[in-house]
């Protein structure tokens, strides 16, 4: 089959959506499928070679945080054409009720549509505002899937329907194999986090209050994603920032050798959150996992069976719970 793909949020800033685009595109292909994504990215963001990109991207207060989303007639022409030049027998759309190319492209698509919704905001008022212009456009969607129970409720209260819900999957076996950075596994362990380290909602602050609570003086942080590390190096101050260690942005295959070099997988997060595919990730990597216990993170580690989940926003809590994984192989290994 042809299948089209479009993700909303742009490549030139790493994401969930953005992750989970390209690994089923990717199992698609693998599949014998031909498969194109349409994401936003400029020229100069390197993207796999079944994505076209649709130029840059704006940043716009989206699900408790900033979306790089691309917008307007000169999005709409691109979606228009690069829909009528591939003449896809399906077309699967990432997140169409964000002001995206996903939207454009419900508006302009023809014949079977599978929408898949990621959000778990339960009050949206961007939702309420679209609904009854995006109502008649939604009905055109031949299935619907929600990657989370969280994503199908919003799915009830804010768009009248009802999605089949499909958690996102991880290509286990591409973190598994990966090599660990070189220098790792280090004495005295290592803490991983994945993420736009800026966003309030993404907990960097809660996990740097939680290090200094951590008397393990020779474990270190690793940093991996988006953000300003010299500002962040004040925020830790000079003993904790001697014990940390910035990758910045990276490619796939640097994320999964980062994961693979770590000996528990922090998610801090205050909220905001309908899945985390990243802690999937983490432990397809072999890291254990400890996580804020939001709903989607509870669901991911089956109420703490798969990891262990803290108060949100308690960096106490956080700190026993990484001072009792990085000092008992045993436990991180269960």
């Amino acid at each position: 089959m042809k299948v089209g793909i479009v993700c909303p949020y742009s490549f030139e800033v790493p994401g969930g959506v953005q992750a989970h685009v390209v690994d089923l595109a990717r199992a698609l292909r693998g599949l014998g499928h031909d498969v194109d994504v349409l994401a936003p990215a400029d020229d100069d963001t390197p993207v796999p070679e079944f994505v076209t990109p649709a130029g840059r991207a704006v940043g716009i207060p989206y699900n408790g945080s900033v979306a790089r989303l691309s917008f307007g007639p000169v999005s709409f022409a691109r979606v228009r054409r690069w829909i009528a030049e591939h003449d896809f027998d399906v077309l699967h759309l990432h997140e169409p009720t964000a002001p995206s190319l996903s939207m454009l492209a419900l508006m302009v698509a023809d014949g079977p549509i599978v929408a898949t919704f990621h959000t778990s905001t339960p009050r949206s008022k961007m939702l309420s505002a679209f609904q009854a212009v995006l109502q008649p456009f939604l009905e055109k969607v031949t299935a619907r899937i929600a990657v989370s129970a969280l994503a199908r409720r919003v799915q009830v209260e804010h768009l009248g329907g009802d999605a089949v819900e499909i958690p996102n999957g991880v290509d286990v076996g591409f973190f598994a194999d990966a090599t660990p950075l070189d220098g790792y596994p280090r004495p005295g362990g290592t803490v991983g986090f994945v993420g736009r380290f800026t966003e309030p909602r993404k907990g960097m602050p809660v996990l740097l209050d939680a290090f200094r609570e951590l008397d393990l003086p020779d474990a270190r942080l690793l940093v991996v994603g988006r953000g300003d590390d010299d500002e962040l190096r004040k925020q830790a101050g000079p003993e904790l920032a001697s014990r940390m260690t910035f990758l910045g942005m990276v490619d796939d295959e640097t994320k999964a050798r980062a994961l693979r070099s770590v000996d528990v997988y922090c998610a801090p997060n205050t909220g905001g959150e309908s899945f985390g595919i990243i802690l999937t990730e983490a432990m397809s990597a072999g890291a254990a996992v400890v996580a804020a216990d939001l709903d989607a993170f509870r669901r991911v580690l089956d109420d703490g069976k798969a990891g262990v989940l803290t108060p949100v926003g308690d960096p106490s809590a956080l700190a026993d719970a990484l001072r009792e994984l990085l000092t008992d192989p045993a436990r991180r290994a269960d």
